[in-house]
């Protein structure tokens, strides 16, 4: 089919299923991030950006918002946005296997994903 790629997730038992990653779709607040070799999608959805306020400790999504305006971002952060928008684009993964998948460009990848899925989340125009 044109416009999908087959990327791995992991169920909880450890077992590998084929899961079939569409092009993103801006509009929804999708991107499209190469992890471990692997290309994903990710979204952060209403439940997603609920377990970031939970792990940030944000009373709400303005709270959270402003915390990413900062422009501060610690490794363990990184990890837990990336982490929540491979759960809310449906695949079954835990932050300890977030951590351990390698982003092309090193730290920058990590960076750039992670900005690239708030700017898409939060409506902020891409840089130039």
């Amino acid at each position: 089919m044109a416009g999908t790629s087959p990327a791995m997730t992991r169920k909880n038992s450890g077992e590998e299923k084929m899961k079939t990653v569409h092009l993103p779709n801006r509009h929804r607040g999708e991107i499209e991030a190469e992890l471990g070799g692997r290309r994903f999608t990710l979204v952060l959805t209403l439940g997603a950006l609920a377990e970031l306020e939970s792990a940030f400790g944000a009373d709400d999504l303005v709270a959270l918002a402003e915390r990413f305006e900062r422009g501060r971002m610690s490794a363990r952060d990184a990890i837990r946005v990336i982490g929540a928008g491979l759960r809310g684009a449906g695949n079954e993964i835990a932050d300890e296997e977030v951590a351990r998948l390698a982003a092309a460009g090193g730290a920058a990848g990590y960076v750039r994903i992670v900005s690239e899925l708030l700017a898409a989340t939060f409506g902020a125009n891409e840089p130039e």
